[in-house]
């Protein structure tokens, strides 16, 4: 079942090859525009619990701005050699507000 929660207002989050830390819910979450299409994921790196959404943008990759760990914003898996793994939210927007779905 879907559980959508406003992540933010449109034109609020990132601008396109950006990425930022954004609260929903109570919890922080890794926000990129990868040209347009927003990704959410969860913001800690599994390597060192680095904070993700203070990364960059590398094509469609969240860069980790402690170790350079490189992970999807579509599937959240590290290139190799690292192959750790954070979660991926879906989001949508709906009207003027960005929803993820935390379910």
């Amino acid at each position: 079942m879907a559980d959508w929660v406003r992540l933010f207002g449109e034109g609020e989050g990132p601008a396109v090859g950006e990425v930022a830390e954004v609260e929903a819910a109570g919890v922080v979450y890794c926000v990129a525009n990868v040209e347009g299409r927003l990704a959410a994921m969860e913001n800690v790196c599994p390597h060192r619990d680095a904070p993700l959404g203070q990364g960059t943008l590398e094509g469609e990759a969240v860069v980790c701005p402690w170790h350079a760990w490189c992970f999807s914003t579509v599937t959240g898996v590290a290139e190799p050699p690292e192959r750790a793994q954070v979660r991926v939210f879906p989001v949508k927007v709906e009207g003027d507000e960005v929803l993820i779905n935390l379910a």
